[in-house]
């Protein structure tokens, strides 16, 4: 039985990148093989390389938003609100710190254009909330609302757009999907030229993703709710490449949660959307996805546990130690991993 003790790992402090680096694709990659368990140390625009005519490269076109915002309770106090998950209407899932100052039924203003009523408390203390605005919902957000950075990245990011990837297209995320951070436009071009095919699929990312496991066995951890999108497009793309032996390559693990999510026992997938709690770790066998680019994730994550059923528990803790030694930079602005 699997504890999460398991997928624990040394990584000295400094190894945490606070700041992106320029360009995008000037990071550096471990490329690992799978099957001969050999890895190579390049840089993140080397991924060309490995990639054939004919291969699919499934990325997540969500886009991050301002999803951090502060108000005032009735009574003078200042309370934090984190964005997860638009419910329905101009209801959201939200986490409020301290949430002992949001009890139901209180109005929290945050300016003029914008108040917030708390609603219920939902499960793990999360709130639902309504807000009331004037204007488009978007644009208020955009101006009051600020980038959620993960708490291990102190710096302050001068350059908001480089926790956007540039392809996503859909607002609606809690936190970016790292992986596509080290694409640009032009390696991006260069890929297709090749004779990729690039397909999108959509997961907001939310608490579901960054949330730390709390339970010692890993079995007992709950994902939570994470809302996903696969065009009948996508579908039809995927389920191709399935049925002619080429290969199905996700970027990010968001990516390969929503392919797995809809994935049927023969690889192919089923278009449809909805939420997913799907939850990844070994002994789990991927079912469409063969190739992962991913970051260097945190220790004891269900990010961790996911890239293990791709490579096996034990081998990723080879390759974490070995990217510690040569002083790769990890997590959300860090340098990238290709596992085939």
């Amino acid at each position: 039985m699997l504890t999460v003790k398991d997928f624990d790992y040394f990584l000295p402090e400094e190894r945490i990148a606070q700041t992106p680096v320029y360009p995008r694709d000037s990071s550096r990659l471990l490329v690992y093989n799978t099957k001969t368990m050999e890895t190579e140390h390049r840089v993140f625009s080397d991924v060309y390389d490995y990639l054939k005519a004919g291969d699919v490269l499934v990325i997540n076109n969500t886009k991050v938003i301002p999803a951090r915002i502060f108000a005032k309770t009735p009574f003078g106090g200042k309370v934090e609100l984190l964005l997860l998950r638009r419910l329905e209407g101009d209801d959201w899932e939200v986490m409020v710190k301290p949430g002992k100052k949001a009890k139901k039924g209180v109005v929290l203003t945050v300016d003029e254009t914008l108040s917030v009523t708390v609603g219920d408390t939902l499960e793990e203390g999360l709130r639902r909330v309504t807000f009331s605005y004037q204007g488009v919902f978007e644009e208020v957000l955009s101006k009051v609302g600020t980038m959620p950075l993960p708490p291990y990245i102190r710096k302050k990011l001068e350059d908001q757009s480089r926790y956007q990837t540039v392809y996503g297209k859909i607002n609606g995320s809690a936190a970016a999907p790292t992986a596509g951070l080290h694409f640009t436009p032009e390696l991006l071009q260069k890929i297709k030229d090749k004779g990729v095919i690039v397909t999108e699929v959509l997961l907001h990312v939310g608490l579901g993703t960054f949330r730390p496991v709390k339970e010692e066995i890993v079995t007992d951890h709950v994902m939570h709710a994470e809302y996903y999108e696969v065009t009948k497009e996508a579908a039809e793309i995927v389920n191709l490449a399935k049925r002619e032996g080429r290969r199905v390559i996700a970027v990010g693990t968001t990516s390969v949660r929503t392919l797995e999510t809809v994935a049927n026992e023969d690889g192919t997938i089923t278009a449809g959307s909805g939420d997913t709690q799907i939850f990844l770790y070994p002994p789990y066998k991927m079912k469409c996805v063969e190739g992962l680019i991913t970051n260097f994730h945190l220790p004891k994550s269900t990010l961790l546990m996911l890239v293990s059923c791709i490579t096996g528990r034990e081998e990723l803790l080879k390759v974490y130690k070995e990217a510690v030694e040569r002083e790769y930079r990890f997590f959300s602005f860090g340098d990238a991993c290709l596992f085939l």
